[in-house]
């Protein structure tokens, strides 16, 4: 234990097997941190994403209301109104051409 404190395992005559050991290990170490933060900016992406979707769903259906409401008869009626034209009193008629 004594030996590992002071770094002689590192010194020693057989050191380069522990080199290779720390350089391998150091790289795991390396590349777990990387994969690690590659995941992570993907969820934060993913969170992000799918607000965007949450944000377009409702504006989707506050454009498919608007679009419900302006299409209604009475509302298409007052807009007539304003511009001077009234409702039909005769139902409308088919108009068949020949040639």
């Amino acid at each position: 234990m004594y030996d590992i404190l002071k770094g002689k395992f590192l010194i020693a005559d057989d050191a380069m097997k522990n080199w290779r050991m720390l350089l391998f290990l150091s790289l795991l170490a390396i590349v777990m941190i990387a994969s690690s933060h590659n995941a992570e900016s993907k969820v934060h992406e993913i969170a992000k994403l799918n607000n965007e979707v949450r944000e377009l769903r409702t504006q989707f259906v506050d454009g498919k209301t608007e679009l419900m409401r302006l299409k209604m008869e009475s509302s298409i009626i007052k807009k007539m109104t304003r511009k001077g034209l009234k409702r039909p009193t005769s139902p409308p008629r088919k108009i068949i051409v020949k040639n």
